[in-house]
């Protein structure tokens, strides 16, 4: 079973009503390493990439493992930072990656059920909009919104609406989860426990990017 046939057997809603794929030719990693990001570029490393196109879009599938244990990622092709005002880990990741979409084989990892993983589209959340919308979970304790949103820009976004926030300059990380169940997370001074927490031991973009991707490799 070649990759992308798995991928379609666990991945089964992908493709929509009357949407064919096609599927080029496996190939082996060839985009070099992420500066900063050991986990990362050690993963991609043992990368098999098939390009896949969906009518007009293009995608990548990017998988590794042994034959009985594939595992992977759906995921945008490469592209710049359009002149946005991004952390250098974020565009080091996108010279080599444009965001994953969906994945495969998952294990668990702070990426478990976000719909966009560092892809453009999730930068395009409007993050000053969505806090102004929960104003009424501070305004309840009476308090005031901790940060000034129009610093941080969504990294992901998970199926339910939860954002996993870093700040545009430093990679600071943030998680905005009014629905949430997560453990090891701790809410923000200032904030109410379900609005904007850290995660713990977690604090930075770089440091989530090469956790998750760690469990990716490892679990």
């Amino acid at each position: 079973m070649s990759d992308w046939e798995r991928f379609l057997q666990e991945v089964s809603w992908f493709l929509q009503p009357g949407e064919s794929a096609v599927a080029g030719e496996p190939q082996p990693w060839t985009r070099g390493t992420a500066e900063d990001l050991p986990e990362l570029s050690a993963l991609l490393g043992s990368t098999t990439l098939t390009p896949v196109s969906v009518g007009d879009s293009a995608y990548e599938l990017l998988a590794w493992g042994p034959p009985d244990g594939r595992r992977g990622w759906l995921c945008n092709p490469p592209g710049d930072a359009d002149g946005g005002s991004f952390p250098e880990t974020h565009k080091n990741f996108w010279k080599l990656c444009g965001g994953i979409v969906e994945r495969f084989g998952e294990p668990s990892t702070w990426w478990c059920n976000q719909n966009q993983v560092l892809t453009a589209q999730a930068t395009c959340v409007r993050v000053s909009e969505v806090l102004a919308d929960y104003a009424w979970l501070w305004e309840g304790d009476g308090l005031e919104v901790s940060i000034n949103p129009e610093e941080y820009y969504a990294v992901a976004v998970e199926a339910n609406g939860n954002l996993t926030l870093a700040h545009r300059d430093d990679g600071r990380l943030l998680l905005f989860a009014p629905d949430h169940a997560f453990e090891d997370v701790t809410p923000l001074d200032g904030s109410p426990p379900y609005s904007l927490l850290t995660i713990d031991r977690v604090p930075d973009l770089a440091t989530w990017v090469e956790v998750c991707a760690a469990a990716w490799r490892h679990q």
